[in-house]
């Protein structure tokens, strides 16, 4: 699982599945399991089919991941990504892949145009 964000609405996952293994649904029914498990869901909250797309490049895996990280941000949940629980931007801050305020609001030092 390279990336993953969790949504009330959505679910979006980046994964590296071995070469010769293309079975996204085997997958995605354990994920669909395990989230409403342990969610303690008691009506059925997931779409019957999912969307998928292989990444051609680094510069396509870091795009799609930066969009995952950020969607929380997109749909006004959050201001920054650090803030929203549900997703492995936290694991990715940890292991130095992302600072923690990226994605965040940001402003001008206080000195700036005070001369």
């Amino acid at each position: 699982m390279n990336a993953i964000v969790i949504l009330p609405g959505d679910l979006h996952c980046i994964w590296t599945l071995p070469e010769t293994d293309h079975d996204f649904s085997t997958r995605w029914r354990f994920i669909k399991g395990v989230v409403t498990k342990h969610g303690q869901m008691s009506t059925p909250i997931w779409q019957k089919r999912f969307w998928e797309h292989t990444l051609r490049d680094e510069y396509d895996l870091q795009t799609h991941t930066d969009y995952l990280y950020y969607n929380p941000v997109t749909h006004g949940y959050v201001l920054q990504p650090a803030d929203w629980p549900y997703s492995s931007f936290h694991r990715d801050v940890a292991r130095g892949r992302y600072p923690a305020n990226w994605g965040g609001e940001w402003s001008l030092p206080e000195d700036v145009g005070n001369e």
